[in-house]
């Protein structure tokens, strides 16, 4: 960020939710986008987030941790994180993917950049590794403007027109409500 001559925009997915929301804070970042990503407060981590998950209705298949690292269960992936994918996709990327350290998901936020910078969050509609109304809910407590897109977790490779015209909003500084659907 330091590196560039005129404001950022940073964009997280799931995980990187978190990662925009302490990043965010640097003087050069102008907004953040959250696609389908997790919003933690000050002193909240993804942790405390995932223990607010609705109980009745199945979580993320994140398998028990493998020498300090988390990945999702590969039978389960399509299903869980790419379920508007082409099945042959939805398994390289299962194949693929790069785990993650258990701490990373205890990381707590020290300040929330979302308090004092324009937010943006896309809505995931089909999402099933972060529920939908845990997205509401947490979009709403940012104050950011919300699109909505029937879409899996995956939505950046089914949708990216989608998630494109996002960033592009928050890069343009439009700061007024929207609330739009893609199909």
């Amino acid at each position: 960020m330091d590196a560039q001559d005129r404001p950022v925009v940073l964009v997280g997915h799931s995980y990187g939710g978190a990662v925009i929301t302490e990043a965010g804070t640097d003087p050069n970042v102008a907004a953040l986008v959250y696609i389908a990503g997790f919003v933690p407060d000050a002193g909240k981590s993804v942790n405390t987030l995932l223990a607010d998950f609705p109980t009745d209705v199945p979580g993320p298949p994140i398998l028990p941790p493998a020498d300090g690292f988390l990945s999702l269960d590969r039978d389960k992936f399509r299903a869980s994180f790419a379920g508007d994918l082409p099945a042959d996709m939805a398994a390289f990327m299962a194949h693929s993917q790069v785990p993650w350290g258990v701490e990373a998901l205890g990381g707590q936020v020290t300040e929330a950049a979302w308090r004092t910078k324009p937010s943006w969050y896309l809505i995931t509609t089909d999402d099933k590794m972060i529920p939908p109304p845990a997205q509401r809910t947490m979009s709403g407590r940012a104050g950011s403007t919300t699109v909505e897109a029937a879409g899996s977790h995956s939505i950046y490779v089914s949708q990216p027109a989608a998630v494109a015209d996002l960033i592009k909003q928050a890069a343009a500084g439009n700061c007024h409500d929207v609330t739009r659907s893609w199909h």
